[in-house]
């Protein structure tokens, strides 16, 4: 079964996780600024030198997403040189330069570097999962992970928030303030102990064991673990699958360890943001209420799902809970597509079916492919794996931004929700076909259900 979680231990791998996680809470700060700001540059009230075009805008609002691609490469080579600790405060910096740059400028060609600036902070997301993933133990593991979900979605809100009642200024020092509390923050944490036994650091990995489960150094549950990772890093030891002709896959860690792998000794190895669009969306789709309104509840039904989201993703599983969700993330985009496009019900009805897709959304397809970005690589490619599942999202993120309003021009705005409800499907189809469950087992038990999909293909063959 899985293993048990003693409440010392969950109360410091939770606040190591809010820690880490906020992070993705500046994120969100970064994205949700331009969204609230276009209306003072375009105005004659600017801060700025002199008015900016709409076009100029929406730059601010992309340019993020072009800094946060570029700077998914920087973060593998970080997670693998300076650790995720030092990784983690290292591209919180870069949010601390936007702030004070954009606090201090007039120009908007420096508004705009900065913002591209701040897209390397913003790639720093996988660095956080795969600090959080390798902290947290394997029962809770998903739900923690997920915090990088929610924490962009507070960021979001208090973002929002704080644009509807403090001034220009006040909410540039207020980020700036933020972003340099969360590297303070950071310092008395420990390293990942993967990343330690990975260096060769055994004794500083046994203290950080200790130090995240609350727990002796010399105890059992101490060593139990880094020869679980010494499994996942392959250190002293090789897997070697037993029964090939069995169907059955492990279902707990134990049973992995137990049924499906022997020790051997070898030689060790050497060593225009989505927010602004969204705003257009509301204004044909609500018309009698204001679209930041509209966009501030939208951020409270998110991080509502996604607090649900993590609270079960331990319990159903991975697999359903994306299946599921996306299926009926179709369903309902399929609802406003069609509401959008003939207009068959009251527009109360529009602003319930986009609030409840939206909860459907976020309740498991927004998060479920971050936790398993974060936990399905083994050590060795966990930096570079979850770089790369990161960067496809970035460059999705831009494609939806960069396409929808042409989309919305050339075949219409509910015409252009049909699109997005055929891709819920897909997802929903492949999740249960091609996706395996992950819940509860650790790195080394996840690669089995891989090896075991391939080998049962190769017998077909």
């Amino acid at each position: 079964m899985s293993e048990k979680v003693k409440p010392k231990a969950f109360l410091m791998q939770g606040c190591a996780t809010l820690i880490i996680c906020f992070l993705t809470s500046l994120t969100g700060f970064v994205f949700a600024w331009p969204s609230y700001t276009f209306q003072i540059y375009l105005s004659n009230e600017t801060y700025l030198e002199a008015p900016i075009s709409t076009s100029q805008m929406s730059m601010l609002g992309s340019i993020i997403n072009v800094g946060a691609l570029l700077g998914t490469p920087l973060t593998v080579y970080m997670a693998d040189k300076l650790g995720r600790k030092y990784s983690a405060m290292l591209v919180g910096l870069p949010y601390v330069i936007t702030w004070a740059l954009i606090s201090v400028t007039r120009s908007y060609y420096v508004v705009l570097f900065s913002l591209g600036l701040s897209g390397l902070s913003a790639a720093g997301q996988s660095i956080s999962s795969i600090y959080i993933s390798e902290i947290c133990q394997d029962s809770i593991r998903g739900s923690l992970t997920s915090s990088v979900n929610y924490g962009y979605l507070i960021g979001l809100l208090i973002s929002y928030t704080m644009g509807g009642y403090m001034s220009y200024y006040s909410i540039l020092y207020a980020h700036l303030a933020l972003s340099i509390l969360y590297i303070i923050m950071l310092i008395p944490l420990k390293e990942s102990p993967c990343y330690l036994l990975k260096i060769g650091k055994e004794k500083e990995a046994r203290d950080s064991i200790a130090f995240y489960r609350r727990v002796d150094v010399d105890s059992k549950e101490v060593e139990g673990e880094i020869k679980s990772l010494r499994v996942q890093l392959d250190l002293n030891s090789d897997i070697i699958i037993e029964d090939s002709t069995t169907n059955h896959v492990p279902e707990t860690v134990n049973e992995h360890q137990e049924t499906f792998i022997k020790f051997e000794p070898r030689p060790v190895k050497k060593k225009i943001s989505s927010w602004q669009f969204l705003n257009s969306i509301f204004k044909e789709a609500i018309p009698s209420m204001r679209p930041n309104t509209c966009a501030i509840l939208l951020v409270v039904d998110y991080l509502m799902a996604s607090l649900v989201g993590a609270s079960t993703l331990d319990k159903l599983g991975r697999k359903n809970l994306m299946t599921i969700t996306s299926f009926i993330a179709g369903i309902f985009t399929i609802l406003i597509g069609t509401q959008l496009h003939m207009h068959w019900a009251p527009y109360w009805f529009t602003a319930v079916i986009i609030y409840l897709h939206s909860f459907i959304f976020n309740l498991g397809v927004a998060q479920v492919p971050l936790v398993l970005a974060a936990e399905v690589f083994l050590p060795e490619v966990r930096a570079l794996g979850n770089s790369i599942a990161l960067a496809f999202l970035w460059i999705t993120n831009w494609i939806v931004v960069s396409t929808f309003f042409p989309l919305v021009e050339f075949i219409g705005l509910g015409q252009t929700f049909y699109i997005f409800s055929v891709i819920c499907f897909i997802g929903s189809v492949y999740s249960h076909l091609c996706l395996p469950e992950t819940k509860g087992l650790s790195a080394d038990a996840i690669q089995l259900l891989f090896i075991k999909k391939e080998r049962n293909s190769n017998l077909k063959v």
